[in-house]
């Protein structure tokens, strides 16, 4: 894996799960880090494991706030550049820093589905936008992490297949759009990985136990992703290795993605 020395990246949602895994990954890279997320105590240990990794105070830069508040989203942005001078990659945590929720198509309050798409949605749409600037100064790239349920349908969560599916788009058409600028983007879609999120989408213990353990059967390598797993994919689509691949949608979902529902 090339180095990210002397790059510059911004990782929403580091305060947990997927979002800390790839920050945690890229400091072992050295690239100097702008983290963002809203639990401030948690993500004060992001920081702190980047730090032990190596990076200097100098090379990191910590905000805490939501991101469907559009003046964060501006702050996160500028503060980022003033401070390290440029902006090389955006990694848009959406399954980190986004939520999940069920519903069908018939029981979806129209409430709920406004704040799955919110979230998930119009957080990476308004990222992406004030990012594209500074990343077209430096040719950088766009990694987004969507999720399998963005290429494949599945029941019962009818808003969150939507919102994952749009930002599939969002990734394709903005590779297009973008290409000529030099800047790439694409998306990692997990399966089910071992993080917190289903358990933020009202599981409880003894439900995300059988939840992780069905996973062996709906995963053709017969278990959950880990977070590692996915944080070394968005590395290597972000770097220099993976210069002629855009407007990819990329699973890592131990094959489930491939398989017929169950």
């Amino acid at each position: 894996m090339a180095k990210f020395a002397g790059k510059v990246a911004i990782v929403t949602g580091a305060s947990s799960g997927i979002g800390r895994g790839v920050a945690i990954h890229f400091s072992l890279l050295g690239c100097s880090l702008s983290l963002s997320g809203r639990n401030t105590d948690n993500l004060l240990k992001t920081k702190q494991q980047c730090l032990n990794n190596g990076l200097k105070e100098n090379q990191l830069l910590m905000l805490d706030g939501e991101l469907t508040n559009e003046q964060f989203c501006q702050r996160l942005i500028h503060e980022t550049v003033e401070k390290f001078g440029k902006l090389d990659i955006l990694v848009s945590m959406v399954n980190s820093a986004g939520i999940i929720g069920t519903g069908t198509v018939e029981n979806t309050p129209l409430t709920a589905y406004d704040h799955m798409m919110n979230v998930n949605c119009r957080t990476v749409f308004h990222l992406m936008q004030l990012a594209i600037p500074h990343l077209r100064k430096t040719k950088g790239n766009i990694v987004n992490v969507s999720s399998v349920t963005g290429l494949r349908a599945f029941p019962g969560v009818v808003s969150y297949n939507m919102s994952k599916a749009a930002v599939d788009q969002l990734t394709r058409t903005a590779a297009l759009e973008l290409a000529a600028d030099g800047i790439r983007v694409n998306a990692v879609n997990p399966g089910v990985i071992v993080t917190e999120l289903q358990k933020r989408g009202g599981l409880d213990d003894e439900a995300y136990a059988k939840f992780l353990e069905h996973s062996k059967t709906t995963h053709a390598l017969g278990r959950p992703g880990t977070v590692e797993e996915v944080a070394k994919t968005i590395a290597f689509l972000a770097s220099d290795d993976a210069s002629f691949i855009t407007g990819v949608t990329l699973p890592i979902d131990g094959g489930r993605s491939q398989m017929c529902p169950r």
